[in-house]
């Protein structure tokens, strides 16, 4: 803003008495003084404003308007209080060191001028940093958020920050205790629309085409946007553009790791080769792990599968050389063993991503530990675990190996065609019946194993008499030719009814 501007603002009514050909000079700032030297109190660029106070003789402008010049100020602005004149001296001073001199009108309070001009140069400013955000967004290569952000807290004073909705600090002007982070996050993920102000604070998607809130970063300013000028309100804008570049950047889906990680992924799936596996586990960073967790995921409700591999990211930020693929929807990743309990750590990223998750179902299951050998059994069995994640009613349900049963355990290794072919040689004769006859002997088949044979409780827990039900066991028996009353072929039929 130049000093040129300040006639420009009717409001002011300002008028020059000197330096009219010294309009030009840029003007950074508004300081109200009564000091007879004020010049150890200014930096440069100033328009000062005195109600002349200090002056007790002639002289003293002399020394008043000698202090303003040493220190740069960009002008003076002047009016006796009492008369509303300016003194001869003071313009005579003024002239001799060249300081801009304005006449304030006697019923303009310093105050009401002050708050003008500095709206005036809160908003030029924020039009300077906009265009700096602009060029920046053009040519991001890599930088990083941090030079922007310092940028904006020093240029404007605003505080400002970038954060995952987990709560999680990309990015910041400044530091942010972790229970304001928190709190900002589950406002991002509950606010009805956005930019909204939550306590004290504006925050603004980065993304606004997200399907899903959790799978996107947010822009948190200090200060609510209803106060703002248009100008900061387009650089709020600008900045929420180059934060979402920085996502883009860090999305390594298409990056020669991620292809090798989708690969890596599906190789353990189809039960790959060992050399195969292992070059591809050295590119990626997993090698040499003492031992390898598997993770599986799906989001029922709207998440595209890029998103959900971001949402599968975040709740595994912190684990070392994490490894995503999706496949057929379903995200699956591979991430060293540490000695934490990586359910309980994933069970806590997953639920502060819950406030977000309304119409959307997130499922994930997390397996036990296991050696590279091992991998296609530890996918095998956090993908039973989701699977049991869907049952429950809770939208961020997590299944640990710790719940799965034993047998649960040797079923997830063993290959598919011999789970689909269990399947079919034990309970497809009975499915075939049921949709023929509607016998319901899929139902009583499990309802007799859950009462471990006990007749009674099988028909109370059916409400049915217990001849039907023993009707019903007898065409079981005589559809498979299996006997019921022998454990190993009790055993048969609970397995085949949970691979099913």
């Amino acid at each position: 803003m130049r000093l040129n501007a300040l006639l420009e603002m009717p409001e002011l009514g300002l008028s020059t008495i000197v330096g009219q050909d010294e309009l030009d000079r840029p003007l950074r700032w508004v300081v109200t003084t009564d000091l007879l030297d004020p010049g150890r109190y200014l930096t440069g660029g100033e328009l000062v404003l005195t109600g002349l106070i200090w002056r007790r003789t002639p002289d003293d402008s002399e020394t008043f308007v000698a202090a303003l010049a040493a220190a740069g100020v960009s002008g003076l602005g002047a009016c006796e209080a009492r008369s509303g004149d300016l003194p001869q001296d003071l313009i005579e001073a003024c002239l001799r060191h060249r300081v801009p001199l304005f006449h304030v009108p006697q019923a303009l309070g310093f105050a009401e001028v002050t708050e003008h001009i500095v709206r005036r140069l809160s908003g030029a400013r924020a039009s300077d940093v906009k265009a700096v955000l602009d060029r920046h967004r053009q040519l991001v290569a890599g930088a990083g958020l941090d030079p922007v952000l310092a940028m904006i807290g020093r240029d404007l004073g605003m505080r400002c920050w970038v954060l995952t909705p987990s709560g999680r600090l990309v990015s910041g002007s400044h530091a942010l205790p972790e229970q304001a982070a928190r709190d900002l996050a589950k406002a991002f993920l509950t606010a009805k629309r956005l930019p909204c102000v939550r306590g004290g604070y504006t925050i603004f998607p980065v993304d606004e085409q997200t399907t899903s809130r959790v799978a996107d970063w947010f822009v948190a300013f200090e200060g609510s946007f209803d106060d703002w000028t248009e100008e900061r309100r387009a650089m709020a804008g600008e900045l929420a553009a180059v934060a979402a570049l920085e996502r883009v950047r860090q999305d390594d889906r298409h990056s020669p790791e991620g292809r090798i990680a989708q690969e890596l992924v599906r190789l353990v799936m189809t039960d790959g080769r060992p050399s195969d596996i292992l070059p591809r586990l050295q590119v990626t960073g997993l090698s040499g792990a003492d031992g390898y967790v598997a993770v599986a995921a799906t989001a029922d409700g709207g998440l595209r599968p890029g998103e959900l591999r971001a949402v599968v990211k975040e709740i595994l930020y912190g684990s070392p050389a994490a490894v995503i693929g999706i496949v057929e929807g379903e995200a699956i990743a591979l991430v060293p063993a540490s000695e934490h309990d990586a359910t309980a750590r994933i069970r806590a990223a997953v639920h502060a991503l819950a406030p977000g998750l309304v119409g959307c179902h997130l499922t994930v299951g997390v397996s036990g530990t296991a050696q590279v050998t091992g991998l296609r059994g530890a996918v095998e069995e956090a993908r039973y675990a989701r699977r049991m994640a869907e049952g429950r009613a809770e939208p961020d349900a997590v299944v640990g190996h710790d719940e799965l049963a034993t047998h649960v355990l040797l079923l997830a290794s063993v290959p598919d065609d011999v789970r689909h072919m269990f399947r079919v040689r034990l309970l497809d004769p009975l499915r075939s019946y049921d949709q023929v006859h509607r016998a319901d002997l899929v139902r009583t088949l499990e309802a007799f194993l859950q009462c471990s044979g006990s007749w009674t409780k099988c028909a109370e827990l059916l409400h049915v008499h217990v001849n039907t039900l023993r009707y019903r066991i007898q065409r079981i028996q005589d559809l498979t030719g299996r006997d019921l009353s022998r454990l190993e072929d009790r055993v048969d039929f609970f397995l085949a009814l949970r691979l099913g």
